[in-house]
């Protein structure tokens, strides 16, 4: 089991910076990759981006690419999500999630294992 816990989020106006944190706690050590999604009510779960656990490559969704950075703190399990020049299309409610079975389709939600409860972002105009 990996336990996933989101914190960061809040309410922020357009162009500002927020910064989320995803500790993972149990097996960590059987993490592959976090990736970031984000989900609005109504629509379906959107990938944000990804970091492999071991060689920390990133990858992200173009909607985020150049304002978004994910970054990893392997002595304490977390990873990051900095968000820059947030749009109030940026809002929503972010999750993390951990792929623990080595897949490659990290864009897709069905990849992870493991989600976090959500944490909310605002973005207001």
């Amino acid at each position: 089991q990996v336990h996933l816990e989101e914190s960061g989020g809040g309410l922020v106006q357009a162009g500002g910076s927020l910064r989320l944190s995803c500790s993972a706690g149990g097996r960590a050590f059987s993490i592959h990759a976090m990736g970031w999604f984000r989900q609005v009510p109504g629509k379906e779960r959107e990938y944000v981006g990804v970091i492999n656990w071991s060689a920390g490559l990133t990858y992200y969704a173009d909607s985020v690419k150049g304002r978004f950075t994910i970054s990893k703190d392997n002595a304490k399990n977390t990873v990051y999500l900095q968000m820059n020049s947030l749009k109030p299309e940026d809002t929503a409610v972010y999750f993390c999630a951990a792929d623990t079975t080595g897949g490659s389709s990290w864009f897709r939600a069905s990849a992870y294992d493991y989600w976090g409860q959500g944490t909310q972002v605002t973005v207001s105009s």
